[in-house]
């Protein structure tokens, strides 16, 4: 039912637990179910040096949560920003439908992070 990609990325989270000193952090939960999803990130020069997640849902959560925080490590805070659930859903060979909206978390996640180092003024 799920790709290979997806499998992988669930059986083996990239990035999973937590900065300790985070330039920016932000937690973000489904409307329509108890999947949550905490992003940590570390910004210096404008740039992701570090994202790190925890999540408590299912497999496609978990999925998405890893491959979001892969797909922006290394670039900018602007082209992380705009890192969208459809790209992280294509990364990972296609998600169901019904799971773009309760478990692709993470890119709202990322953005709400960035949001919170702008704020902190760094």
């Amino acid at each position: 039912m799920y790709s290979e990609q997806v499998l992988s990325h669930y059986a083996n989270p990239r990035n999973a637990g937590a900065i300790a000193e985070p330039s920016g952090r932000a937690i973000v939960k489904s409307p329509f179910d108890s999947d949550t999803v905490l992003i940590t990130l570390e910004i210096a020069d404008g740039i992701v040096r570090d994202a790190k997640f925890k999540c408590m849902g299912c497999a496609v959560a978990i999925a998405c949560s890893s491959m979001a925080t892969e797909m922006i490590k290394g670039r900018t805070v602007e082209e992380a920003y705009r890192i969208s659930e459809r790209a992280v859903a294509e990364a990972l060979g296609g998600i169901p439908e019904y799971k773009m909206r309760c478990s692709n978390l993470a890119p709202e996640g990322i953005r709400k992070a960035i949001e919170d180092w702008r704020g902190r003024g760094k």
